[in-house]
């Protein structure tokens, strides 16, 4: 599975560009979540969720993050 990874585990393949960011981003992880009315799992195992679930969560952390950007770009904050 995967290169004989196991996905489930929690391991993260992808890396952070900036990472004292980490922080940040679960900060808006938490609040997307919570917006959407899904909850994080303790253990970092989403296994048992959904693709919309987990799609919706990741979909709106993009637009966000987007968002975010523009702003900074634009010279708001």
């Amino acid at each position: 599975m995967y290169g004989g990874q196991n996905r489930g585990s929690g391991s993260r393949s992808n890396n952070l560009v900036v990472p004292q960011a980490t922080a940040a981003l679960q900060q808006l992880k938490m609040e997307a979540a919570q917006e959407l009315g899904v909850t994080i799992p303790q253990d970092g195992y989403y296994g048992n969720y959904t693709s919309r679930e987990t799609g919706s969560l990741g979909g709106y952390i993009t637009k966000r993050l987007v968002q975010i950007a523009e702003q900074q770009l634009s010279g708001r904050s």
